[in-house]
């Protein structure tokens, strides 16, 4: 029971991190249409992406603790 919650913990930080380059990204890109167009649709769904992205990071990493959690329990 051990190793499936290691291997979903693994899988969990892997999405954590995947989410976080996502969301940098679309920052970035953002950041850089701002300063060129002054700001467009696309922008605005930039930002939707940033948002959408820090929410799911938000619950990989809660995820991710439960799961640490409940590893702690049983190997007490």
């Amino acid at each position: 029971m051990n190793t499936v919650l290691f291997i979903i913990l693994i899988g969990l930080m892997i999405m954590v991190v995947v989410s976080l380059v996502r969301g940098i990204i679309a920052f970035l890109q953002t950041t850089r249409q701002d300063i060129d167009a002054g700001g467009d649709g696309n922008v605005r769904d930039l930002q939707l992406m940033q948002n959408k992205m820090m929410f799911a990071r938000i619950k990989y990493q809660g995820l991710a603790v439960a799961v640490v959690a409940i590893l702690l329990m049983m190997n007490r």
